[in-house]
């Protein structure tokens, strides 16, 4: 094998590859999308606020492959429908799924020192079944029906099934990456037991599709973040889409890494498992979080 092969322009390629992200107009989506299309993607965002999507093209369009917004509620069944229609006016299949999108729900700061009947009351007058139903529609049941959906255009473009795969890797195999969080794997709550809990089922949702559709020859893999600047854990974006975490102090989390993730930190993760680097690599979690979870209680 000549040493060629090894250089990060091919084994970290994704120019020509068809990407989906769910998510993509803010945050750890936005990231995903500059990572893959400025590497030559061409990568479908998909989001409920059109402004959103809207600006993500204005502001990230100088990049080699190409950034195309869909809106549309990754919650409804009728609204997938709609945005996979809209891809196959362009494209028979996809080569990479992003399942991003999430949200928070409802939080709850109990003290430490609080008693059984104290956490009961505010438990119960701060929590509601809607709100979990909603943070589970979202980090869980959606990915699911969004997969299964695109099931058929990510077995179409597998093992190769056309140009832009063989282009990169003869025996290409397409894959989804569902977006998770550290905070799936941890045995402290954080404030909200809904999110923490939607967010450990999507970690083994996926390995439940790794295995029961790993003979459609798509990939299934998880990425749980750490701590990394988006609206969930800022304030909210800026006109460019971006948030910050510059006030963000990591000894709060015991991060020995003594930072939160980067646009990078995330980007090359998204590039490692789209790309022939990550051809191999299958059923897994792939935990980008600064070394968070090594220092805290946690069941991973």
């Amino acid at each position: 094998m000549s040493c060629a092969n090894f250089a990060a322009s091919k084994l970290f390629s994704v120019k020509g590859l068809v990407a989906v992200v769910t998510g993509g107009g803010t945050g750890i989506g936005l990231m995903a999308t500059q990572a893959l299309a400025a590497n030559g993607a061409k990568v479908y965002i998909i989001g409920r606020r059109k402004e959103a999507l809207d600006n993500v093209v204005k502001n990230y369009s100088d990049v080699e492959g190409k950034i195309v917004p869909i809106q549309g509620d990754i919650t409804k069944k009728e609204d997938i429908k709609r945005i996979i229609a809209e891809i196959k006016k362009e494209h028979e299949g996809i080569h990479i799924l992003v399942n991003n999108a999430g949200i928070a729900g409802e939080v709850s700061r109990v003290s430490k020192e609080a008693s059984g009947q104290e956490i009961s009351d505010q438990m119960w007058d701060e929590q509601t079944f809607e709100g979990w139903d909603n943070v589970f529609r979202t980090n869980v049941s959606s990915p699911f029906f969004v997969t299964a959906a695109f099931l058929p255009l990510l077995q179409k473009y597998t093992f190769g099934g056309d140009a832009a795969g063989k282009a990169i890797y003869e025996k290409y195999q397409t894959g989804v990456i569902t977006i998770s969080s550290i905070s799936g794997f941890l045995k402290i709550a954080q404030n909200h037991f809904a999110y923490n809990s939607s967010k450990g089922a999507a970690v083994h949702l996926n390995r439940l599709m790794s295995t029961e559709w790993a003979h459609t020859g798509i990939r299934f893999n998880t990425i749980a973040p750490g701590m990394f600047p988006s609206e969930m854990t800022t304030s909210g974006s800026d006109d460019k889409q971006k948030s910050s975490l510059d006030d963000f102090d990591p000894a709060s989390m015991s991060i020995p890494a003594e930072r939160a993730g980067t646009d990078e930190d995330m980007g090359g993760s998204i590039l490692y498992l789209s790309s022939r680097a990550g051809q191999y690599t299958s059923g897994t979690v792939l935990v980008v979080d600064g070394a968070t979870l090594a220092t805290n209680p946690s069941a991973f």
